[in-house]
């Protein structure tokens, strides 16, 4: 895989059906060395930090492989980079490859993956389609959260490079489908076994004792 833009953005307020709306969604991507500190990237913010930013929301991660689909779907060719909020644009991101406890060294800095991405309705803004949140979700296609294991720099075009991964783990994509699928056919065995990996996040891991006693 490779880094092909690091995007970060401040808080800004904007208008959405007719309340203010605080949000750090629009990544615009920088040039150069940035650090990768333990909450987030240098210059970046989150407004909302129950659901963004934070150790296991630190870095969050979308395939350019993704946007051709949504170009067709918006209309809208030549998104940028940074369009779905994601602070990392990579080449050769597939969620069915990356599983839960993979370590990955970029530049001089080692992330790992925490958990999946559930979009908000702050998708919807960024790319001004209210339906926005609901496709993504549908398509499965969600990115991944890393938490940072060494702070470091990373640069546009570095190669990520995997050096570990979890015993046992889930691939992002299965993790996923496992609370948004109905048609999913292994929700019960992935929830099982989510609940053991210490790797997941403790959100995604209550979520996973939750929706295990309601099956």
């Amino acid at each position: 895989m490779k880094l092909l833009s690091i995007n970060v953005s401040k808080k800004v307020d904007c208008e959405y059906k007719g309340k203010t709306v605080t949000t750090g969604i629009f990544k615009k991507p920088v040039q150069g060395k940035v650090f990768v500190g333990k909450n987030n990237l240098e210059g970046d913010e989150q407004a909302d930090l129950k659901n963004h930013g934070g150790k296991d929301m630190a870095i969050y991660a979308f395939s350019n492989d993704h946007y051709p689909y949504w170009e067709d779907l918006l209309g809208r060719k030549g998104l940028k980079y940074g369009a779905f909020g994601e602070n990392l644009t990579v080449e050769g991101l597939r969620e069915q490859n990356i599983f839960v406890g993979d370590q990955f060294r970029i530049g001089s800095c080692i992330l790992e993956v925490s958990q999946p991405r559930i979009p908000c309705f702050k998708l919807s803004i960024a790319l001004d389609n209210d339906a926005a949140a609901k496709i993504l979700t549908s398509s499965f296609n969600c990115g991944v959260y890393f938490r940072v294991i060494k702070e470091g720099h990373i640069k546009e075009g570095d190669s990520i490079c995997k050096i570990a991964e979890a015993p046992n783990s889930i691939d992002i994509r299965s993790m996923f489908r496992a609370f948004f699928d109905k048609q999913f056919s292994n929700t019960k065995q992935v929830l099982q076994a989510a609940i053991q990996l210490q790797p997941l996040s403790k959100e995604w891991r209550e979520k996973a004792v939750r929706r295990l006693s309601k099956l």
